[in-house]
């Protein structure tokens, strides 16, 4: 069994939702403490990090446009709300001894660093982790989409995409008991097949900069660490 890491520099996207725990609603600290214990866990060994993380535990933007809210307005709205989770990991990282810097796409200077890419790129070099918060800064794209272009503009090794599940399945493997899960697939068999395990602009922003996406749990503890090492269960999207 590899004791290596197989990546410098990574971008890890995690959903707001992962942060809530067995809660129904919101950031559960012990979940965020666990989950930060694991980043840091994989910084100790030499691995950069960046982190983005979605806003779903607190706000999500497209359903409030569905609810009436006005889409560009409900889209701000959950970009607030990825920085206030951004807020709470920090605050769990640094609690762990980490240096940690949280950029946000949307200038907000009293609570946190703007963002600017040769800033963010020299924090990572330094060995600081960072978050970058807001998304994009841009109403009608994810966080996903954020998290591919972050991972392009650092120059990371791959993009992380923490989920619920173990990897890419071709149908729902909550619904479905025969659902299977796909151990290697290109770019175009997630566009081609519709598995929506990330927007298209974020996969064909990752297969132009051709930068492997790799789809695990980050539910399950010690997974982020095992997958960094080559040795954990997931899902890996490349050429």
């Amino acid at each position: 069994m590899s004791n290596n890491l197989i990546y410098k520099r990574v971008l890890l996207k995690i959903s707001g939702e992962a942060l809530m725990g067995d809660q129904a609603y919101g950031i559960n600290v012990e979940t965020t403490k666990r989950i930060a214990t694991e980043v840091a866990d994989a910084h100790a060994k030499g691995l950069e990090i960046g982190l983005v993380i979605g806003g779903g535990n607190i706000f999500r933007g497209l359903s409030a446009s569905a609810a009436g809210i006005e889409r560009t307005t409900a889209d701000y709205m959950g970009m607030l709300a990825t920085i206030m989770n951004a807020l709470a990991m920090q605050s769990a990282l640094e609690n762990l001894g980490l240096e940690t810097r949280v950029l946000s796409a949307i200038p907000m200077t009293t609570v946190c660093e703007p963002y600017i890419r040769r800033r963010a790129a020299r924090h990572m070099a330094r060995g600081r982790i960072v978050i970058f918060a807001a998304g994009t800064g841009n109403p009608f794209f994810t966080t996903d989409t954020a998290a591919a272009l972050r991972a392009a503009e650092m120059g990371c090794d791959a993009l992380l995409k923490g989920t619920k599940v173990d990897g890419v399945y071709d149908k729902d493997p909550v619904k479905w008991s025969d659902a299977v899960r796909y151990e290697k697939l290109t770019y175009l068999d997630i566009i081609n097949k519709d598995l929506r395990v990330m927007d298209a602009s974020a996969v064909t922003l990752m297969r132009e900069n051709n930068i492997p996406i790799i789809v695990f749990s980050i539910a399950e503890e010690g997974r982020f660490g095992e997958v960094m090492l080559g040795n954990g269960i997931s899902t890996i999207i490349g050429s």
